[in-house]
């Protein structure tokens, strides 16, 4: 592995955990929406991630070709929503989306699992950013070993 495709490496990581923690703040920002463009509750969306460039298909193929076999770092492999988790029936019959019995539904999206994938896609970005840093200070470090 070169000194450059490590940094390829964090990058794509820091990339990735961005994007994942751009959806889980859509996802907390439309906690209340009830009614989109097709008239459903807002349903919560769940990023899959993937490596890139993955020359083995299975865990086996990877371990038989573990001398060739190099990381090139992480993708963004999809963004689904979340069908398991059913949406939440609140009691409102003001509330102008209220069906006839008056509970109207909610999206599908909880405070507190939002905020710890949160905090999670948080510590995996500055994961990334420790390992490119780490990177940067022995490149730096070569460039001074070469010029004394």
């Amino acid at each position: 592995m070169g000194l450059f495709q490590g940094f390829d490496i964090a990058a794509s990581g820091m990339t990735a955990q961005r994007f994942r923690m751009d959806t889980i703040a859509e996802n907390i920002a439309n906690i209340n929406t009830t009614r989109d463009e097709d008239g459903e509750p807002y349903r919560r969306k769940i990023v899959t991630f993937e490596e890139k460039n993955l020359t083995a298909t299975s865990f086996a193929d990877t371990l038989n070709y573990v001398q060739a076999y190099k990381g090139n770092g992480v993708k963004v492999s999809a963004v689904h929503e979340d069908y398991e988790t059913d949406f939440v029936m609140e009691y409102d019959p003001s509330h102008p989306d209220a069906d006839e019995n008056g509970y109207v539904t909610y999206p599908n999206v909880n405070t507190v699992t939002e905020m710890t994938n949160l905090i999670d896609a948080s510590r995996g970005y500055q994961a990334n950013v420790t390992a490119f840093d780490a990177l940067k200070a022995m490149a730096q470090q070569g460039i001074s070993i070469g010029t004394s």
